[in-house]
């Protein structure tokens, strides 16, 4: 270990990088996935029949449990629910193990509207980018301006509109513009 911090040392004192190494097993502090309004969970608490349900996240961002009432979910993620739930039902059940599972994700949509084949709502299963929303939305029309296209997405500093050259990226010159969508990005083909 010893060997290890002088090897840093003496990289960062002659000018050379460093590099931060999380040790193994620290948790990160943003979950993979967060939950949001319209997921559907199920959860269950081990040999107590009745504590087994399916339950949907709120438009407010709660979850109801029976025993504790209303439970944030929204942004937080799975683990972290499953954590607050074992320990809120403690007093109920004590040392009954406590599993979350994501039974149905109806939160990442991404919006697909203006000129093309099926203009709509399309769920996130994963990684998503615009080519493959405008692809599941059945492609441009004929009469779609492909060089005007709009991602617009919300973010902290408010709306923005990020501009989408399809004909740039389906000919790979700018695949950089295909960026990866956000849940709630709606992408505008005029």
């Amino acid at each position: 270990m010893l060997r290890v911090l002088l090897l840093f040392l003496a990289l960062a004192l002659a000018g050379g990088s460093v590099v931060a190494v999380c040790p193994a097993g620290a948790e990160e502090t943003r979950p993979a996935f967060a939950l949001g309004p319209g997921d559907l969970l199920h959860i269950s608490v081990w040999n107590e029949e009745s504590l087994t349900l399916d339950v949907a996240v709120r438009p407010d961002g709660f979850i109801s449990f029976p025993l504790i009432g209303d439970v944030p979910a929204a942004g937080r993620g799975v683990e972290s629910l499953r954590l607050d739930l074992a320990e809120r039902l403690h007093a109920f059940v004590p040392d009954a193990p406590v599993t979350v599972m994501l039974a149905e994700l109806g939160s990442a949509r991404v919006y697909v509207v203006g000129k093309v084949a099926k203009p709509g709502m399309f769920p996130m299963p994963g990684e998503l980018r615009v080519m493959q929303a405008l692809a599941l939305a059945g492609g441009l029309t004929p009469f779609a301006d492909s060089a005007r296209i709009l991602v617009l997405r919300t973010g902290d500093a408010g709306r923005i509109a990020i501009p989408f050259d399809y004909d740039g990226v389906a000919a790979g010159r700018d695949i950089g513009q295909d960026i990866v969508l956000k849940p709630g990005d709606t992408v505008v083909v005029p």
